[in-house]
């Protein structure tokens, strides 16, 4: 998928909003060669997923063997909005808390003295953290209005030629 085409899913409105939610689902193949999807804080910055992990958390030798990955954000309602995204991991280890860090709780209802006391928990719990930075290679948004899975689509397409014969 070109960059162009990228940009302009990732620009829709719809886009936007499902991009600024705090949960995604990160899939990777792990060391065992068995697949994995975990709910992750995500943070986009306007041109990649920012996710911050600890030093030692195991899906890090499995990103460094094989970095494809696959994000999913979505909504609860229906129907649902999902955002499907591809691309590679990138590992960037680093000392202190990474400020996207403290950004991806930002919708989790939190009393000033409840974020102070968490803020403050974090930063005594972790003396550096790893950013796991994913660039979208391939992105599909999926609405159920104007925008379906390829299957469905697929199957809309065949009914409508029989329906024709």
């Amino acid at each position: 998928m070109d960059q162009n085409a990228i940009d302009e899913v990732l620009n829709r409105p719809l886009s936007r909003e499902l991009l600024a939610r705090d949960l995604a689902r990160l899939a990777f193949i792990a060391l065992d060669g068995t697949p994995r999807s975990i709910p992750i804080g995500i943070v986009w910055n306007g041109t990649e997923i920012v996710m911050c992990t600890a030093t030692n958390a195991r899906k890090l030798p499995a990103l460094r063997r094989n970095p494809a990955v696959a994000l999913t954000i979505d909504t609860e309602s229906h129907p649902p909005k999902i955002l499907l995204i591809r691309g590679q991991a990138e590992l960037d280890v680093v000392d202190g808390i990474p400020e996207e860090y403290f950004q991806w709780n930002g919708t989790y209802e939190m009393t000033p003295e409840q974020r102070a006391e968490w803020e403050a928990g974090v930063k005594s719990l972790y003396d550096g953290m790893v950013r796991v930075v994913v660039k979208p290679t391939w992105v599909k948004l999926i609405d159920f209005e104007t925008t379906l899975p390829t299957a469905i689509e697929e199957l809309m397409a065949q009914q409508k030629q029989r329906q024709r014969a």
